[in-house]
């Protein structure tokens, strides 16, 4: 983030509480597996909810059937009527209440029109919150400014959209692990981030932080670890893990990420339970720091369904673009700018393009090139 943007941000934020916090009109975006996982529970609790998406056949469902969950915990096992529109249908809003808070939950490539198509339709003291993977806020802000541009980290939850209108969590619940963390870009704790935090706790538990930079990356360092792994090798949560070329690979990439992000002053956190600093040390070629973390993988590959597969790794299944170039490729960028070699996350971010391209086809062949 520039000094300038820093500055930005800095500049005139509607934070205050106000009516929208007694009953607030709520978007979200895009909302597919994170979105609709979010916006049942919502719906369930009674919230005043729409989800907007572009696919039409998830959005007849949604109106349909409602949204079904299912998945690793007894509690995400039910299914709720929600409010659904399609993207097409969403200048039907100027007809009714403004939004005050939307959710983009967005693939990281969809974020600039996504936040463009919404911001007719806020209220005057109306906000955009990123609940995606990456760091999308300064794009949600070079559309609606920074005093309305809000995040949230995500920590501990893999959720998949499998059919329309059908969402399955496919990871544990780690036990005291707060999923969300919502934060203001400046640090400060507001009401406006305590109502968001409020809202996701429908779902999981959820909290205020005053570090949502130091969040996003930490996130990020999980993103670069499992994703790209997943979409060159076709192996899922588990069997990365339990894989040592996949495991490898998956340290290396992590270490590069740590590096950057400290390189960067983020204060960095447990990333799914790993130290960063002994993570970076492990990849690179600290043999107790690798014993450590070898061994903490193997630990919690039971926390991850057989059949889990991060979100890349689906759409590559799916012959859909990927989000490479928003997680490993922002590596490799930010790296490049402050003088740190990234050459694992260039390798995978190169790999999955040519996967996506179909030039070579998923398969430990192909990762042990990275």
């Amino acid at each position: 983030m520039s000094d300038g943007s820093r500055a930005a941000c800095m500049a005139k934020r509607p934070e205050r509480g106000d009516a929208a916090s007694m009953n607030p009109r709520i978007a979200i975006v895009c909302a597919g597996a994170i979105g609709g996982y979010v916006g049942a529970y919502m719906t369930r609790a009674h919230e005043d909810v729409v989800l907007i998406d572009q696919y039409p056949e998830h959005v007849e469902a949604m109106r349909g059937e409602g949204v079904h969950l299912s998945g690793l915990l007894s509690r995400d096992n039910f299914a709720t009527r929600v409010n659904a529109l399609h993207i097409h249908e969403a200048q039907g809003l100027s007809r009714q209440r403004p939004i005050d808070i939307a959710f983009i939950t967005a693939k990281s490539y969809d974020t600039a029109w996504a936040a463009t198509m919404i911001r007719p339709y806020l209220s005057p003291n109306g906000f955009v919150v990123s609940l995606q993977n990456a760091i999308n806020e300064e794009t949600i802000a070079s559309v609606v400014g920074w005093g309305r541009t809000m995040g949230v980290a995500i920590a501990g939850l893999g959720v998949e959209l499998y059919a329309p209108g059908k969402v399955k969590r496919t990871q544990k619940e780690a036990e005291g692990q707060v999923v969300f963390r919502a934060g203001e870009v400046h640090g400060r704790v507001t009401p406006r981030a305590e109502l968001v935090a409020k809202l996701l706790g429908a779902a999981d538990r959820a909290s205020t932080t005053t570090n949502l930079w130091g969040e996003r990356w930490t996130k990020l360092i999980v993103n670069v670890m499992r994703n790209g792994v997943a979409a060159v090798s076709g192996l899922g949560g588990p069997d990365q893990n339990g894989n040592e070329v996949a495991r490898w690979a998956m340290i290396r990439l992590a270490a590069e990420a740590v590096r950057v992000g400290q390189a960067l002053g983020y204060t960095l956190g447990s990333a799914q339970g790993l130290d960063p600093e002994t993570l970076a040390r492990a990849g690179e070629g600290d043999k107790a720091c690798l014993d450590t973390i070898t061994r903490q993988l193997l630990e919690t590959a039971i926390l991850r369904a057989d059949d889990n597969r991060p979100s890349m790794a689906q759409d590559v299944l799916k012959g859909r673009r990927t989000e490479i170039d928003d997680m490993n490729g922002l590596v490799v960028a930010r790296g490049k700018d402050i003088g740190i070699p990234t050459p694992a996350n260039a390798n995978i971010q190169m790999l999955v393009h040519k996967v996506m391209r179909g030039e070579i086809a998923p398969g430990m062949d192909a990762l042990r090139a990275v």
